[in-house]
């Protein structure tokens, strides 16, 4: 049963902008580890925000990511498996699943999807006690987040399973060696031994890979992605006025190229997230939304280029803001799958008469 989430709390486009500049104010120290990630997911609490599952208004839910994105892309990626999980809970939970939690949200339940598998693979054992065994790799929010929907088993017969993730034990951040995304408190949650009675599992299996909610999904990431890209050239421009630097010829055309860049891929995510629940046929859902992830890569990576190129040598100290984002971006950037989506969404807008005009359909 897929119940419809109400509208994002209304709030003024000022009240969105403090938010932000809280978020960009705490990142510094979230990634020093002197403040806990957590703190900035009580302010998106606050706001009204956690109640989103991205399905009552898309576009904005796009936008709304973006903008976290910009000010602290490591509590976006939060957000983003939040916002996830409870789209796949409202999609594929029993009536009484979905309103248990709702109940956990208001208690302050917060939710990731953690589907990477560690060296063994998470799977039910059903002798001689129902268990399972194995864990999860970059699983991130740990200590943040309270309920994770972790996939088991693996190929058509995977299954979602939601599970109290908050026993700290269980929990290793040892494994996280990134040089971005420090915040996100990533690592790996061994789950072996936790008997099935404590597993509330969510739809049946395979609903986890159904279209268009599976690859079709990953504009959220495009506009975390877009929204980091714009944050990091906002914040290299600064840099260059406080310099006195903004008014050379080379630093304009290189930002402002980049800057281009993303607002193409801006404007191509909010394309894909209301498609995501337009009438119409799933593939075309997904090769829009598999576009939209590609492109916002390929101009955040300009982004981090022109960067580099206009702030030189300070861009590399160690306590340099745009360093700490685009460190985290280009991180954050390295998701799975890449040639494998484009050869997907090529099929689709290459492979019959008409359909490379989607932008008209």
């Amino acid at each position: 049963m897929n119940v419809p989430t109400p509208p994002l709390r209304p709030s003024a486009s000022t009240d969105i902008a403090e938010l932000c500049d809280e978020l960009f104010a705490a990142a510094a120290d979230e990634e020093r580890g002197t403040r806990s990630i957590a703190r900035s997911i009580d302010l998106l609490r606050r706001a009204g925000a956690l109640i989103q599952d991205g399905a009552s208004d898309p576009a904005q839910a796009a936008r709304l990511l973006m903008r976290v994105g910009a000010a602290n892309l490591p509590v976006g990626r939060l957000f983003e498996g939040h916002m996830n999980a409870l789209r796949l809970i409202r999609l594929f939970g029993s009536e009484t699943q979905q309103r248990s939690t709702t109940q956990l949200l208001d208690s302050g339940g917060f939710f990731g999807v953690w589907g990477a598998d560690g060296p063994v693979p998470v799977a039910l054992k059903d002798s001689p006690n129902p268990q399972l065994d194995g864990s999860k790799n970059f699983a991130s929010g740990l200590g943040t987040v309270t309920h994770a929907l972790v996939t088991v088993n693996s190929g058509p017969e995977v299954r979602l399973a939601l599970i109290d993730v908050t026993d700290q034990a269980r929990a290793d951040l040892s494994g996280w060696n990134m040089l971005g995304m420090q915040a996100t408190d990533s690592g790996s949650y061994d789950f072996s031994g936790l008997p099935a009675q404590d597993i509330e599992w969510i739809g049946v299996p395979g609903d986890y890979l159904q279209e268009p909610h599976f690859v079709g999904g990953v504009w959220r990431i495009a506009a975390l992605q877009a929204g980091a890209a714009a944050g990091l050239l906002d914040q290299a421009a600064a840099t260059l006025r406080a310099m006195g630097r903004m008014q050379a010829e080379a630093q304009k055309t290189r930002l402002m190229t980049a800057l281009m860049q993303v607002w193409a891929g801006m404007a191509l995510t909010e394309r894909a997230a209301q498609a995501s629940i337009a009438e119409g046929p799933s593939e075309r859902i997904v090769s829009t939304s598999i576009s939209a992830r590609l492109l916002t890569e390929e101009a955040a990576l300009g982004a981090i280029k022109a960067v580099e190129q206009n702030l030189g040598l300070r861009h590399f100290d160690s306590y340099s803001t745009t360093g700490r984002m685009a460190r985290d971006l280009s991180v954050y950037l390295r998701q799975a799958a890449r040639d494998a989506f484009l050869q997907r969404a090529a099929d689709h807008a290459l492979g019959q008469d008409g359909t490379v005009w989607g932008v008209f359909d």
